[in-house]
């Protein structure tokens, strides 16, 4: 399927099999005459079926607990539309209207990153990074960073397989390091629906078919906790000259529906404590807001 390069294709690379596979759109359905969110007292969310720790139909993920939470809060009732967060996925939920009706099939998704063009995002709920995953016991126990990687035998070194989704941050590092000849690569999009990118972990690396597995932090881990009897060991990935890992994520909605996305802001803020303890619940590496970063480091001032 053809379609144009946009911005979008950058974040869906960016964070390869996580927060956000989504594809880049053509004109959006009109917003005119569309009944507001909520108006029934029912939020209508959009998710990927099967993307453990995210979202699936069984709603285990924790985009599936966090949206709950917000539909108790809002003491509506919860509905899902369900499409693989793969090619066309805006254009399938959050833009598409229910057959013979003027009503979207749904009107938030949970997770999308700051700054995505494709919706009007909230405010951020969390941030996180990319993490490297390996099985303790072989031989890396001591690795806890891309420089202890770097400072291994280069024997040793040379004898690893990596897995990396293609186009994701990681790759430039491995590109940089002359590792490229070692990597298995995996897409972020392959239009199998029963794949989710899980598999790179909880197959692959517990297999013992890659000794190294690159992946979105929320990712690694969640199924560095969640993978049997293999003991997997998560390192989330610090920054390194020239390349980005974190990533602050947060709500989309659509560019009309700007009450409904204030609504949603204050709800973000107003239940933060109780979305990072679900994350936590979950695995995922937690990052500083980078509002908060950026507060701390600027100079105090005296009285």
């Amino acid at each position: 399927m053809n379609w144009r390069p946009c911005r979008t294709r950058r974040w869906r690379t960016l964070l390869a099999g996580g927060a956000c596979a989504l594809a880049c759109l053509g004109s959006p359905a009109s917003a005119q005459d569309a009944p507001p969110p909520g108006q029934d007292k029912v939020l209508r969310v959009c998710e990927d079926p099967n993307n453990l720790p995210l979202s699936n139909r069984a709603q285990a993920g924790f985009e599936n607990k966090i949206a709950a939470l917000l539909a108790q809060e809002l003491g509506w009732k919860l509905e899902y539309t369900w499409f693989p967060q793969r090619m066309g996925f805006i254009r399938n939920t959050l833009r598409a209207k229910e057959e013979n009706s003027d009503r979207f099939k749904c009107d938030l998704v949970i997770g999308v990153p700051k700054g995505f063009d494709m919706a009007a995002t909230t405010r951020p709920y969390y941030r996180s990074t990319y993490a490297m995953a390996y099985v303790k016991g072989k031989g890396l126990d001591r690795v806890r960073s891309l420089d202890d990687l770097l400072a291994l035998d280069a024997g040793q070194r040379k004898k690893l397989r990596f897995g990396a989704f293609a186009g994701s941050p990681v790759t430039d590092w491995l590109l940089q390091h002359g590792l490229m000849e070692q990597v298995e690569w995996y897409q972020s999009q392959t239009g199998d629906a029963d794949q989710y990118p899980g598999e790179i972990i909880e197959k692959d690396l517990a297999g013992g078919k890659i000794d190294v597995a690159f992946a979105w932090g929320p990712i690694a881990g969640y199924f560095a906790r969640n993978t049997g009897a293999t003991p997997i060991v998560a390192v989330p990935l610090a920054p390194q000259p020239g390349l980005k890992f974190d990533f602050e994520i947060a709500m989309g909605v659509r560019h009309a529906d700007k009450d409904f996305r204030q609504r949603i802001d204050g709800l973000i803020a107003a239940n933060q404590g109780k979305i990072r303890a679900i994350l936590t619940q979950y695995g995922v590496p937690l990052l500083e807001p980078q509002a908060a970063v950026a507060a701390a480091s600027q100079p105090s001032r005296k009285p």
